[in-house]
């Protein structure tokens, strides 16, 4: 009785702590169950990121590359006069008004004419394209235009592989819902019909000619900006478009079209007139009043 005396304190401490240990090990389980459940429901809920489309903005060069990355430079730009028309208040209402009618015109199309566009029209709306802001003027935006048939078709083959898995998988129901109103699908015919396909890249970090790496500030919002005066200026030009982000595409056609690692794909274009037969969703634009805030 006096040794079971003696045993009982050290029998009981020891099972308090196989006890604790058992109990330790049961809660991570369950955390780390939480933790992977957590992840699949935000993979559920977001299956169409594109790690193509993520702003790159914040990236920090590692520390073995910090050699690699200069700055944009310190010394001061020289300022020049600027004085652009100023005009009447009747003749701003007017000019207004016309431009806002112009563009309120302006459609997403999918069917499109085979003729031919004239090659300096489509210049000219790059060269607006390129005149958009950009975060320290660091201009992170490469318009690729792809006119040859075969290139186009090559396009199309990568564009209509991917987008099938988009619909059947990544995209989810809710999203192949929400499109089945506007008659979408994977098959891409307008990618070999319209007579050219401008792909727009955005830079994530410059290169400069010596290899050196240069930081582009905001590049996808600059680059996106750039995209809305290209979209205007193609309506100015009475031409028509399709504003499409084909989904886990990027990596291949880079390679395809030989664009360099710094270079990810935002947006693709077609461009050219649309079809004689063509026709659109009957949509209707949200009012002044829903879209605009005064104080």
């Amino acid at each position: 009785m006096a040794l079971f005396s003696i045993l009982t304190p050290i029998f009981v401490a020891v099972l308090c702590v196989i006890l604790t240990f058992i109990f330790r090990s049961s809660k991570k389980t369950t955390s780390s169950e939480k933790s992977k459940e957590s992840d699949s429901l935000v993979n559920k809920a977001k299956p169409w990121v594109d790690e193509d489309l993520l702003d790159d903005t914040e990236i920090k060069p590692k520390d073995n590359e910090e050699d690699d990355w200069v700055g944009i430079g310190e010394e001061d730009l020289a300022q020049v006069p600027y004085a652009p028309q100023r005009y009447s208040t009747e003749v701003m209402l007017e000019r207004s008004k016309d431009f806002y009618c112009l563009l309120n015109q302006r459609r997403s199309v999918r069917f499109f004419s085979p003729d031919p566009v004239p090659r300096e029209v489509i210049d000219n709306v790059i060269r607006t394209a390129g005149t958009a802001p950009s975060g320290a003027h660091t201009e992170p935006w490469t318009f690729v235009v792809v006119a040859d048939p075969h290139l186009k078709h090559k396009i199309r083959d990568i564009i209509e592989e991917e987008e099938e898995i988009n619909y059947r998988q990544r995209m989810g129901d809710k999203w192949v819902k929400d499109l089945q109103r506007l008659r979408t699908n994977w098959i891409k015919e307008y990618l070999d019909i319209a007579p050219y396909l401008v792909l727009v890249f955005k830079q994530t970090y410059g290169i400069l000619p010596g290899g050196k790496k240069k930081t582009h500030y905001y590049n996808e919002i600059s680059v996106s900006i750039s995209c809305g005066l290209l979209l205007a200026a193609l309506q100015n030009a009475g031409l028509v478009t399709l504003t499409s982000t084909p989904l886990n595409c990027g990596p291949q056609l880079r390679v395809l079209l030989a664009r360099p690692a710094n270079e990810k794909l935002l947006m693709l274009l077609p461009v050219g007139y649309p079809a004689s037969d063509a026709t659109v969703p009957e949509l209707t634009r949200k009012s002044l009043e829903d879209i605009m805030v005064s104080h």
